[in-house]
């Protein structure tokens, strides 16, 4: 059998404010290439906090998070700034889209901030407006566009490096149901088309279910992890 690459490994992993206030307990997993992976847990079970220190948003107060081969703890900001823009995607609840600029814009946000001449990702960004049904959007604003489509061009703007990886937290928060539903059919392809790994952090045991893997959290521990 064909040994998976590891994207992410952690070691007895832990965050706390103070000795009263522990966010998580000796977290100890991995992440493999092209897994479609659901942390799962109700508010307040550190399962936000887990996906900011696997995604290099944070440091651990104890343990080490081992992310693209490199420890996160060891990585200077400017580097890590890189890592999150050419190798790393982000998308959220709240869509953090610049509401002044227009869909094609925002998704090439990345481009711009790395210096680099839009033109080179011409076809890129022609192929995520097609695959994510933005093509006729490309020119509005935010604020003219519908929940899923403001969602949509947040996840096209955090695929436009072709990144080795995507972390999501609680993408459907601010969709309807049926937004919700083609939203998540949406990142499933995302996973079994384009191989893309993706993490995503949920309460939702329906939207959880659309990975390959649930990790479910409590009390800031993992109380089970296994395999769909």
């Amino acid at each position: 059998m064909e040994k998976r690459k590891t994207l992410i490994e952690t070691h007895d992993l832990m965050f706390f404010y103070n000795p009263e206030t522990v966010i998580l307990k000796n977290i100890n997993l991995k992440v493999y290439e092209g897994e479609f992976i659901s942390i799962l847990g109700s508010s307040g079970s550190g399962k936000t906090t887990l996906l900011s220190l696997l995604a290099g948003l944070d440091n651990p107060k104890g343990g080490e998070v081992i992310l693209l081969g490199k420890n996160v703890s060891d990585i200077k900001e400017k580097d890590m700034s890189i890592l999150r823009r050419t190798k790393l995607g982000y998308v959220f609840q709240f869509f953090n889209l610049a509401p002044y600029l227009t869909i094609e814009e925002n998704i090439l946000i990345p481009i711009y901030l790395n210096h680099e001449k839009k033109n080179k990702y011409k076809e890129k960004l022609e192929s995520l407006l097609d695959f994510l049904s933005l093509k006729n959007r490309r020119k509005a604003y935010p604020n003219d566009c519908s929940g899923g489509e403001q969602q949509r061009a947040a996840i096209a703007r955090s695929l436009i490096y072709s990144p080795s990886l995507i972390f999501l937290d609680e993408p459907t928060g601010n969709l309807d149901s049926e937004n919700s539903k083609n939203l998540m059919i949406l990142l499933k392809r995302i996973n079994d088309e384009k191989g893309v790994t993706i993490v995503q952090v949920t309460h939702s045991e329906e939207n959880a279910k659309y990975g390959k893997r649930i990790i479910r959290l409590k009390d800031g521990e993992i109380l089970n992890d296994y395999t769909l």
